[in-house]
């Protein structure tokens, strides 16, 4: 069942490609204010100040609207602040808008579209000056984040949030696993050992879980037969496995092969 893709192919307006954009970052405290104002209200000031031979100045100064727009817990912000401005050439980095189509009700349906609005041709980055005002704002800040997430609080009822049990689900499961291996009947020495001869004789090297499985035996009582028997790797390449010792091992030798030679001639 193939599902539906919801991205649909659009296409894209670059009427604007090649004009120059200004990308500029700005303090939390300005960007806040600003997505609170209203589309018609004048938030602000951009000055550009040319010298010969020197780089531009850019300053922007806030309007007392902005100023006076309510930003909770925090009564003042300042109001002039200072440009830094760098030049992009490393990068390609454009500036592209998203226009939704209006209401569906209408006689001529519009779609949605693109439009790329420039390229990124000047980063700057918006600081204030370091007056009164600002230190301020920066100590408020500071103080609120000192402040912990999380406090105690005294309580005058019980608060009962769960419900209380007499013990977990997964505490009970483990120790009726232990119980299920701890009834596990011991059997002979000796037949245990027969399991474990035949078993190694298929492989040469087993770990501990493999080896409960074959003989079906408590692990505490099947380890202290393999000490006697089989010596523990602690090395590579068999890391953590069990082999018999080299008294219990009686692996297959592979026949001899006779050469053709020596055949015709014990024929001869």
């Amino acid at each position: 069942m193939s599902k539906e893709n919801p991205h649909f192919d659009r296409d894209l307006d670059l009427s604007n490609a090649n004009r120059g954009v200004w990308l500029v970052k700005l303090p939390k405290y300005i960007a806040n204010r600003w997505q609170k104002a209203s589309s018609d209200l004048e938030v602000g000031k951009l000055k550009i100040t040319k010298a010969p031979g020197q780089k531009p100045q850019v300053s922007l100064t806030l309007s007392s609207a902005t100023l006076s727009i309510h930003e909770e817990g925090q009564e003042s912000i300042p109001k002039d602040h200072r440009l830094d401005v760098s030049t992009v050439t490393q990068q390609t980095l454009g500036v592209f808008s998203h226009v939704m189509p209006g209401s569906a009700d209408s006689v001529v349906p519009e779609a949605e579209k693109l439009y790329m609005e420039g390229k990124i041709v000047q980063k700057l980055e918006c600081r204030p000056y370091a007056d009164n005002c600002y230190m301020k704002l920066k100590l408020e800040s500071i103080r609120k984040a000192a402040v912990p997430n999380r406090q105690v609080q005294q309580l005058d009822r019980i608060v009962q949030t769960y419900k209380p049990v007499s013990d977990h689900k997964h505490n009970i499961e483990y120790m009726e696993r232990k119980k299920a291996e701890g009834k596990k009947a011991r059997d002979d020495r000796d037949a245990v050992m027969d399991m474990l001869f035949n078993a190694f004789e298929k492989h040469q090297y087993y770990n501990i879980k493999d080896l409960v499985k074959i003989t079906r035996q408590p692990i505490t009582y099947l380890k202290e037969i393999l000490k006697d028997v089989c010596n523990y790797n602690l090395k590579n390449p068999h890391k953590n496995m069990w082999e018999l010792k080299p008294e219990y091992r009686h692996y297959k030798q592979p026949e001899p092969e006779v050469k053709k030679d020596e055949e015709d001639s014990d024929e001869n």
